[in-house]
């Protein structure tokens, strides 16, 4: 499919939109102007910037080897582009993060088609972000209108419906009217100023306090060495390291590694002030082990682990603590860490609703995920009040 025009057969009943818009589906984002794209960012976020997601598709991350084909909405006016969608055809549930596998056993044991599917997501990326992309003077008009428009590019697309992943919770807010809402729970940690990390851990309870000291230490006392390196920093040697640890955390847990050597250089060249790239150096100076996590400009997006062998405590170490010292250093006031793990909440994280909506073509089949769904909404939010319970912040400062 080459960049083609739509008409959105709404269009004229969405208030305040232009007369005149012209809808484009792009098979590749490298048909998108760059500046274009990222003037629509908010906050800086870089897993949603072009560089990211060109990267993405530059080196065999996404496409059809994969199952995720590149199906970005634009719209454009005299001016160019006025609003976008991060959007894919998929032909699995691989690497969204929001399970929706009996759904297709379903549709398969009526003989019908579940792939191919549209998805608006940041792909293998659980992290909540914009997929409703415009300028903020223009979302009373413009989100609506990119709803409108990829729901009726599903019949276009032949597609069995649409899965919106991990949206903000104002963008969530306007599709739920429409669409089926899913709930599902991480574990974030939210800053609310703290001068440095010792008046994060005063707020903790007496045990979870000790905890954390005791696990510093252990990793201090094992002779590891950290080193905290931004994309500019970074050497490529120490991407060779990191895409090792990467790759090796797949194959033990019979995953597929989508991301590469040529990907992480990439993001860390044109990204360089995004990148928190940790690294751990044994005794013998000898590069161990690895975290690579994001930064916009209010939150840090824990992303991949890896490690040549287990060391006590350094996971913690890597991926939890040294991004806390940096939200800290940085005043940013989110850390997402990445899916699941109750582990967490001892570390200082918090359980943290997140959402998706959903689209089902077929009526049949509508009525049956919307009953589900609810009683998944339920559970959800039962699960999450009885973590709360279990905070590991003293009551005077439990968020």
């Amino acid at each position: 499919m080459s960049p083609s025009s739509l008409e959105p057969t709404g269009e004229q009943l969405i208030a305040g939109a232009p007369p005149r818009v012209e809808v484009r589906v792009h098979e590749r984002i490298d048909e998108i102007p760059a500046d274009q794209w990222n003037r629509l960012i908010q906050d800086n976020n870089p897993i949603l910037r072009y560089e990211f997601l060109h990267a993405m598709e530059r080196h065999g991350c996404v496409g059809e080897g994969f199952g995720w084909l590149p199906r970005h909405l634009g719209i454009y006016g005299p001016g160019g582009l006025l609003g976008a969608m991060p959007l894919y055809e998929k032909y699995n549930s691989y690497g969204e993060f929001v399970f929706d596998q009996a759904w297709a056993d379903a549709y398969s044991r009526s003989g019908l088609a579940y792939y191919p599917k549209l998805v608006s997501a940041i792909p293998y990326t659980p992290a909540m972000g914009q997929r409703l992309l415009c300028l903020e003077k223009d979302e009373d008009w413009m989100q609506p209108l990119l709803l409108q428009v990829v729901l009726e590019l599903i019949p276009q697309l032949g597609a069995s419906g649409f899965h919106c992943l991990f949206p903000l919770p104002e963008e969530h807010r306007l599709m739920s009217a429409r669409l089926l809402s899913r709930y599902d729970c991480q574990f974030h940690w939210h800053n609310p100023g703290y001068r440095d990390f010792d008046e994060f851990l005063d707020r903790l309870t007496a045990k979870k306090r000790k905890n954390i000291r005791q696990e510093r230490r252990r990793v201090r006392d094992s002779g590891v060495r950290l080193r905290r390196l931004s994309g500019s920093e970074a050497t490529d040697n120490d991407w060779r390291n990191f895409s090792r640890f990467y790759n090796r955390t797949f194959e033990q847990k019979w995953g597929i590694p989508t991301f590469n050597f040529d990907f992480f250089r990439e993001v860390a060249a044109r990204l360089p002030d995004r990148i928190v790239l940790v690294l751990a150096d044994d005794r013998a100076g000898h590069c161990v082990a690895g975290a690579l996590m994001y930064c916009s400009d209010s939150t840090l997006y824990g992303r991949h682990w890896g490690c040549l062998r287990w060391m006590d405590a350094l996971h913690f170490e890597a991926c939890y603590y040294q991004g806390i010292e940096f939200c800290i250093e940085r005043g940013l006031r989110r850390f997402e860490p990445g899916a699941q793990g109750e582990h967490k909440m001892a570390r200082g994280f918090v359980p943290t609703l997140t959402r998706s909506a959903h689209w089902i073509e077929d009526e049949r089949f509508r009525q049956p995920i919307a009953a589900y769904v609810r009683r998944e909404q339920e559970a959800i939010m039962d699960y999450i009040t009885g973590l709360e319970a279990a905070s590991p912040y003293r009551q005077e400062f439990r968020p």
